[in-house]
């Protein structure tokens, strides 16, 4: 592996660490309610997550001109991350005024069949197969944090390089959302709903706001 390769890996689980709680507090509870809604298979989310974002650093190391077109695609997606940092703020808000779950994410059951096709004898598929490409589908999450390391996997020397930052960047990220899981998976829980909510009202907030107000004294 070359020397810059390590550094890159290195800097990959460090931005994890840190970014933990950001996971927790951002992707927490929706990624709860998506593992619910698949069967409860944590397990194969997470290695559907890992994969992608494996795959994302892939080509982000492979491709010459990746690192320009995100730069260029960012202030077109920008009203897209400022409306999914608003639906998390109100979010937020919500289960720390309640104390609960909404319904869409409290429900844990599978998915259900029409009596006709129960009685064919069909089954409702909830198993690994559909959470792994739930997890899948974080890549496409449109998150600042993600977005640094995919820049960062960019960087490396080789396309293995590329898949090994984002595996590890994954890796390391997914103990911030194992915790959101456990905490979610309590809505029996008042006080653990309310400090998730809190924890992502806060994470929304501040991202919503950040450099709103130099801005503002920039006009002035």
């Amino acid at each position: 592996m070359a020397a810059v390769d390590v550094a890159l890996v290195t800097g990959a689980a460090l931005m994890g660490v840190a970014g933990a709680p950001h996971c927790a507090a951002m992707c927490g509870g929706v990624s709860a309610a998506a593992v619910a809604r698949c069967g409860g298979h944590s397990r194969a989310f997470h290695a559907g997550r890992v994969a992608a974002y494996a795959a994302g650093g892939a080509v982000a190391a492979s491709s010459v001109g990746a690192i320009a077109q995100w730069s260029a695609m960012a202030p077109a997606l920008r009203p897209v991350w400022a409306m999914v940092q608003a639906a998390a703020l109100v979010l937020g808000l919500w289960l720390l005024w309640t104390g609960r779950q909404p319904a869409w994410m409290a429900a844990s059951r599978a998915p259900t069949l029409s009596p006709a096709l129960a009685a064919g004898g069909w089954q409702p598929v909830a198993g690994p197969l559909r959470a792994g490409a739930t997890g899948a589908a974080w890549i496409a999450w449109p998150c600042g944090l993600l977005q640094s390391a995919l820049v960062a996997s960019g960087l490396a020397s080789s396309a293995a390089g590329g898949a090994l930052v984002m595996g590890v960047f994954a890796v390391v990220s997914s103990v911030g959302l194992w915790g959101a899981h456990r905490v979610f998976g309590r809505s029996d829980t008042a006080w653990a709903v309310r400090a998730a909510g809190a924890m992502l009202a806060a994470a929304a907030g501040w991202a919503l706001g950040h450099g709103l107000w130099q801005r503002l004294l920039a006009l002035c």
